[in-house]
């Protein structure tokens, strides 16, 4: 990543809002115990915590009381783990080939996605002598990572498969919780029921960010948001319960006043129906503002809106802003492209897109602030 200038000299600054962060996995939280049962609230850091900064996440969490955490690579684990010694750390990806003795002397957890990787971890807590904490993922319906159904029999009816393992957790994934009404739901939730009564003892967990919201059945003991936590909706359809948390400001470097049929970028994608005003902002493709953005995006300067016209280019988009007032439509000038009046869902719709790549795209450019670091 590249190092971040000091602010005075950024051309874009991205702001996230940690105790935005911390509120919305309290509100999860609180929502796991709102029967009275002990359900516990892991965070997904995946991705650089969806793009946000998974140190400054996982550090501010951690002083809220969260726990566990989960990310898919082993790498983005040893990170988490340099930032929060004491956490418990489970690697999605699970147990690469040869990678055991990593795992165990950086006390990451893989989760076991297969009877192979179940043997492998068993053999590696017995080499250590040491029990080693396992987590079970079963494929209730995804078809991608995890036990299928016939290993998931094969490892109930012989439990000695787990011999020297101290089974932390028994894990599924939900296809699609953002749709109560999808029958997929109480499938997934009952072949996920069936194999954890054969497994008894074992904490269990199958509620990802819109899961929490499918209730109680689906809380079990761990529940595990990831994209909630950092502002997305996990209600689509409804109102967000989530707050905000990531705001995009870029400058204006250049305001253009051109003729009406006037060709702007490349290509000219778009030409003016009228004589114009254009602004040139300091973002790009390369910041992960997406090229799909083109003639489609908008941005807010000083509570006025106005549309991106043109291809967004690697380092700079254009903005007609005939319609705002001069005086607040200047060089130096910021705008915001994510924030308040424009949240990650709502660009990512005129994108084509959905929230999570909005913010996973966000660029390693940015001046990146934070409000409410972990002390």
């Amino acid at each position: 990543m590249l190092p971040s200038p000091q602010a005075h000299l950024a051309d874009a600054v991205l702001t996230v809002d940690l105790d935005a962060v911390a509120a919305n996995w309290r509100y999860l939280r609180d929502l796991g115990r709102a029967a009275g049962r002990p359900v516990d609230c892991a965070a997904v850091l995946k991705a650089d915590a969806y793009g946000l900064g998974a140190a400054p996440v996982a550090q501010r969490l951690f002083a809220e009381g969260c726990r566990h955490f989960f990310v898919a690579h082993a790498d983005e684990g040893v990170a988490v783990r340099a930032v929060v010694p004491d956490a418990w750390i489970c690697v999605l990806n699970g147990l690469p080939t040869g990678a055991d003795a990593d795992y165990v002397e950086l006390g990451l957890v893989p989760a076991l996605n297969d009877l192979g990787q179940v043997s492998t971890w068993r053999s590696a807590a017995q080499r250590y002598v040491q029990p080693l904490d396992a987590v079970v993922h079963l494929d209730t319906g995804m078809n991608r990572l995890g036990l299928t159904v016939d290993e998931a029999a094969l490892l109930a009816n012989d439990r000695m498969r787990l011999r020297g393992l101290r089974l932390a957790l028994l894990m599924s994934h939900l296809v699609s919780a953002e749709k109560p009404a999808d029958p997929i739901n109480r499938e997934q939730l009952d072949r996920f029921r069936t194999f954890v009564s054969r497994m008894p003892g074992a904490p269990a967990s199958v509620a990802n960010s819109s899961g929490i919201f499918l209730g109680g059945d689906f809380h079990f003991d761990l529940m595990r948001p990831g994209a909630a936590l950092y502002g997305i909706n996990p209600t689509p359809g409804a109102t967000n319960p989530m707050r905000q948390v990531a705001s995009l400001r870029a400058r204006i470097l250049q305001v253009r006043q051109i003729d009406a049929m006037t060709g702007v970028g490349y290509n000219h994608d778009w030409r003016s129906a009228r004589p114009s005003r254009i602004a040139v902002i300091a973002v790009g493709y390369a910041d992960g503002y997406l090229r799909a953005l083109g003639n489609r995006g908008e941005v807010m300067i000083d509570n006025h809106l106005a549309r991106v016209v043109g291809r967004v280019s690697m380092d700079l988009i254009t903005v007609d802003v005939t319609d705002l007032p001069e005086t607040v439509v200047r060089p130096g000038a910021f705008a915001e492209l994510i924030g308040a009046h424009q949240t990650p869902d709502q660009v990512a719709e005129k994108a084509h897109t959905n929230g999570y790549e909005i913010l996973t795209s966000l660029g390693a450019r940015y001046h990146r602030a934070y409000i409410g670091a972990a002390s």
